[in-house]
């Protein structure tokens, strides 16, 4: 299988262009409003989810250069500084790179708290999926891979559970196409997006990578998330030490 890694902006050229989350319509409101861009001093682009007011959920790989990032809101073009970055301690740069299940998540810390329009999400009951299940996943990323369009719009897209989902990883695909040709999924931009549990903005995992049909480098094939079902005491502790409350 070889996937693509989600944390650029849609600058550099993949191998793919398929019609993927960003074809969808723009996110519903309660899809949109937890969700933020992770940008960094390069401009490259990420999806964070807002759990607190001055707390973000995004991926670890998003987050790992020593550069500085900032959360920029879609709602106003406004931008927050990031105050400070924490990795899962898991969390294996060598083996997410080389497309095995690590601890994918990362929490930030904001310089200020976020505006009222976004209202911060919770997390989803812990539980192990299903597959078969459907769930939503919303970010800010390209329509098209390889390209600029549609990056900084906040989309949202059903998908389903496929394979043999368990603690470390989940994968989905488009029921309509079922990894057998270009669907919808995440693609450049998205990654750090959250995956929402029914029809409210409860979050059960964190968007990490993705393939083009028939598992080829790119998007339109599988989402890969990394579950928070094994991370949520970290991510209270994490919280707590920031001085909010994140039920665990």
């Amino acid at each position: 299988m070889r996937r693509t890694l989600l944390a650029l902006a849609a600058l550099l050229p993949m191998p793919c262009a398929h019609a993927i989350t960003g074809d969808a319509p723009p996110a519903p409101p309660w899809a949109a409003r937890p969700i933020v861009m992770v940008v960094d001093a390069r401009g490259d682009l990420c999806t964070g989810t807002a759990l607190a007011r001055d707390l973000v959920l995004t991926a670890a790989h998003c987050v790992t250069r020593p550069l500085r990032y900032a959360v920029k809101i879609f709602q106003t073009g406004d931008s927050l500084a990031v105050a400070a970055v924490v990795h899962h301690p898991r969390f294996d740069p060598a083996s997410f790179a080389a497309g095995r299940a690590t601890a994918d998540v990362a929490l930030l810390k904001l310089a200020a708290p976020l505006p009222d329009v976004v209202v911060p999400a919770a997390l989803a009951a812990p539980r192990r999926v299903q597959a078969g299940e459907t769930l939503v996943i919303a970010g800010f990323g390209t329509t098209r891979a390889g390209t600029a369009l549609g990056l900084g719009i906040p989309r949202a897209v059903p998908l389903v559970v496929t394979g043999r989902p368990g603690s470390l990883q989940i994968r989905l695909y488009d029921a309509a196409t079922r990894n057998q040709r270009p669907g919808r999924g995440a693609c450049t931009g998205d990654s750090g997006g959250p995956a929402f549990d029914g029809d409210g903005p409860l979050v059960i995992g964190v968007v990490s990578w993705t393939t083009a049909a028939r598992d080829e480098e790119g998007c339109g094939g599988l989402t890969g998330l990394t579950p928070l079902l094994l991370y949520r005491a970290w991510l209270a502790a994490a919280a707590r030490r920031f001085g909010a409350d994140i039920a665990p």
